[in-house]
């Protein structure tokens, strides 16, 4: 009898599943899972590297075949929301086999922070190792607390690092310029600061600043949490950050502009106390699209491929607590949400592959694996 109802069970799963995937307008193909998965880049060969949390990362055939977990990961600070975080190629990476990853790293005390490291990725007996790891950049400063890293990294078609620093749940470094908290920065591919950064001449000017180069590493300013990243096919540069009780945001990031976290939003805090709205503050700049119920983003991807023909040049938004993926045209300065695909579960990440699939990452819940989905257009 139990396993009879065992099979019932399944069968029944099976078909809500089936049920779910087409209500879509593309198929869905489990490839594999991970144990709390955050992000995927593609190696010029099609296979791609995928991190968890926990601190592994892996290299992963479109097969879904792992390999054994890559040595020399910097040590992390996994807890909340930390741990091992984004990971990027260099640009010229099929030359220097240089790869970037993000994470949050314990200070002193009792204090974290989100940081970078560059390292070079070679493959060996099944699996492969780091060498040559060097830190290029950190927030400042680490603070208590486990939660609103940011830390997505992107390179542009100029060869810049940009990287996004959550606030860290302590909201005034967002509109403190001696802290990278609350910033979208821009660096080189060393960490070292552009000499054209709108903030570079400040530095001249405090002693202390030059120090720990804060200034000079700040693009715009005023966010609270962003996890998204990516940059339209115009070069625009976009951002997607969550809100807090209310209030996601996608924001087109311009040079030197202040967004107002703390100071605005279209949210309110966590315990009741209300933040006034965008338009309040003219002085601030107000969201291409906000959300409330919110998405709860994980990423921020722009298709550019040709698979999906109706899709080249829409933004997609990973959707937490919304369980859903967010297509959304971007015109210019301006962007409206057009679909929302029904995923049933966490999604943490939206990636376009080599051949233009979308490759998509669920959040791990409660007794359950986080997958990896293929998406290909309906057959």
């Amino acid at each position: 009898m139990r396993r009879l109802l065992l099979a019932m069970t399944l069968s029944l799963f099976a078909a809500a599943c089936l049920q779910a995937q087409s209500d879509l307008p593309f198929d869905v193909e489990p490839v594999t899972s991970f144990d709390e998965p955050w992000a995927l880049a593609f190696l010029p060969d099609g296979r791609m590297l995928v991190t968890e949390k926990k601190g592994n990362l892996f290299i992963v055939t479109r097969e879904g075949q792992r390999s054994d977990a890559i040595d020399g990961v910097p040590d992390i600070a996994y807890g909340g929301q930390g741990g091992l975080g984004d990971v990027a190629l260099h640009p010229e990476y099929g030359d220097n086999g240089i790869i970037y990853l993000s994470y949050a790293e314990s200070g002193l005390g009792d204090t974290r922070g989100a940081a970078v490291a560059r390292a070079v990725l070679a493959e060996a007996d099944g699996g492969g190792y780091l060498s040559g790891v060097e830190v290029i950049w950190r927030q400042y400063p680490k603070v208590v607390g486990y939660g609103h890293y940011g830390h997505r990294l992107k390179f542009d078609d100029e060869g810049y690092l940009w990287i996004s620093s959550g606030d860290r749940q302590k909201f005034t470094p967002s509109q403190d310029m001696q802290s990278n908290m609350g910033k979208v920065l821009r660096l080189h591919d060393d960490g070292s600061i552009p000499g054209d950064n709108p903030f570079v001449d400040f530095i001249d000017e405090d002693p202390f600043v030059d120090d720990i180069g804060v200034y000079g590493q700040i693009w715009s300013l005023g966010h609270r949490n962003p996890l998204g990243l990516d940059f339209a096919l115009d070069g625009g540069l976009w951002v997607m950050e969550m809100g807090p009780e209310g209030g996601d945001e996608l924001n087109r990031v311009e040079r030197a502009a202040n967004y107002g976290y703390p100071i605005v939003s279209n949210g309110d805090h966590y315990d009741g106390r209300e933040i006034p709205d965008h338009d309040t503050r003219p002085e601030f700049r107000t969201p291409a699209i906000w959300w409330t119920p919110v998405l709860s983003p994980g990423n921020l991807m722009v298709y550019r491929g040709s698979l999906f023909p109706g899709w080249r040049g829409n933004a997609f938004v990973a959707g937490l607590s919304s369980q859903a993926i967010v297509r959304i045209e971007l015109d210019g300065d301006t962007a409206r949400e057009v679909e929302r695909y029904d995923m049933r579960a966490r999604i943490r990440g939206v990636f376009e592959g080599p051949d233009g699939a979308v490759w998509v990452l669920e959040d791990e819940e409660e007794g359950s694996m986080g997958r990896l989905l293929k998406l290909t257009p309906r057959s």
